[in-house]
């Protein structure tokens, strides 16, 4: 057996090094007749070190970071061919495919990055933290209370751009020494200032559920995805009810590390294609795009697992179920919102349709949602985020200015002593 797994994962790692020696080629040939940048044309760049696999990262910031550009002009330092390739094809920011130091140094010469961003803690950052006298920026791809919101890698960044007073909460109960007041910045969601996007169904009486689970997890304590214990009692109980509009968006790792997990994503995909079979005017969509923000915005209802979607839903400020783990191993963070949330467990999602009802009608819920909303993301109105985000970085670069002069001064006082030591020795 051991000979056969081994083989299985030579083989899969001899193609994941064809199609990157690939990507590579084609993303080449699309730079090469775009051709270079404008030497001097960037001052903040966004650090991406991973590959197409986790492009949802990336793909939340678009639209804020085009917002952002008409100031201050973004570009993406990315590492992975595969991402540079979706990223060239995508509506996303201007690419410099830098795949090694050597390409990221170059580009670095030519350019005046003064701000970077990055959105994960990608072990690859290292890399680039190496290179001083600008800020180095974790913006995050989510908000949430998982493990992953208060890792010590915060301390590794000048600067965390946060979404609100939980996020400062959380690192405050969790991080040792760490300036929470110097080192934070809440933005708010901005990505919430553009949840939009076309409908692929046709609105009606019907009412629309989004679930929306992450994948399974690589260790106990992160075994937060619902697919493969609550997913199909709920994507079931409400394809049989003729009255709801199931919207199935997985994690795009679904399945990557458990076959079952990936074995029951694929059984509820096939229930939604028979339910469609047999009633085309249900419209349940399986949700594999790129694009996130029509789903939160248009749903009744959402039920998620312990995710970034948790809060991506809450800026939404419209009803949501939190799917409980079955695995009790899984960290709980029951300091935040998930100690109010409303939890469906694995034997609520047997009777999921009471469930959704009650929290589409539940007065109480509905006020609780509001007052954990304001906590997490302070003022929600139409486009404060964005000024938020805005003024962060505006503030950033003030900062650089004020660090660079004060570079400029000591290196002119440098220059008058060792004019001063010259005339000594000539005397």
């Amino acid at each position: 057996m051991s000979v056969v797994s081994d083989g299985k994962k030579a083989y899969r790692l001899l193609r994941k090094a064809l199609a990157s020696r690939s990507a590579v080629q084609r993303v080449r040939r699309t730079l090469s007749g775009q051709g270079p940048h404008p030497e001097g044309r960037f001052q903040v760049a966004v650090y991406f070190a991973d590959g197409d696999v986790n492009m949802y990262q990336m793909r939340q910031w678009y639209r804020p970071l085009a917002d952002l550009a008409e100031r201050w002009p973004v570009v993406v330092l990315a590492r992975s061919a595969t991402a540079a390739e979706k990223l060239l094809a995508e509506d996303g920011p201007p690419v410099a495919f830098v795949p090694t130091v050597r390409n990221l140094e170059k580009f670095l010469a030519k350019q005046d990055i003064r701000v970077v961003l990055y959105v994960n803690q990608n072990t690859r950052n290292f890399q680039m933290f190496r290179y001083g006298r600008r800020w180095h920026v974790f913006i995050n791809h989510g908000e949430s209370d998982k493990t992953y919101m208060t890792t010590n890698q915060y301390k590794a960044y000048d600067y965390a751009l946060v979404a609100g007073q939980a996020a400062r909460d959380r690192l405050t109960r969790t991080l040792w020494d760490y300036d929470i007041e110097r080192k934070t910045i809440e933005i708010g969601r901005p990505q919430a200032d553009h949840y939009s996007g076309v409908l692929p169904y046709t609105p009606d009486e019907r009412m629309v559920v989004l679930y929306a689970p992450t994948w399974e997890g690589d260790r106990p304590s992160a075994h937060y995805g619902s697919v493969a214990t609550h997913g199909e009692a709920i994507v079931n109980g409400l394809l049989g009810t003729g009255r709801h509009r199931v919207i199935y968006r997985p994690h795009p790792r679904s399945g990557v590390v458990d076959d079952e997990y990936g074995a029951a994503h694929r059984r509820i995909l096939a229930a939604i294609a028979q339910a469609n079979a047999s009633d085309p005017a249900a419209q349940h969509f399986y949700d594999h795009g790129p694009e996130l923000g029509w789903q939160l915005a248009s749903a009744d209802v959402a039920i998620v697992d312990i995710s970034a979607m948790v809060y991506d839903r809450l800026a939404a400020g419209k009803p949501l179920l939190i799917t409980r783990p079955a695995d009790e191993r899984a960290s709980i963070d029951v300091k935040g919102y998930l100690s109010a949330c409303e939890w469906l467990t694995v034997g609520g999602a047997a009777n999921i349709v009471g469930e959704v009802d009650r929290v589409s009608v539940d007065d109480d819920a509905v006020a609780r949602l509001h007052t954990w909303v304001q906590h997490y993301f302070g003022d929600t109105t139409q486009g404060v985020a964005t000024a938020k985000f805005h003024a962060a970085i505006e503030q950033l670069m003030q900062k650089w200015d004020q660090w660079h002069v004060r570079d400029a001064d000591d290196i002119d006082v440098d220059d008058d002593d060792d004019d001063d030591d010259d005339a000594d020795d000539e005397d």
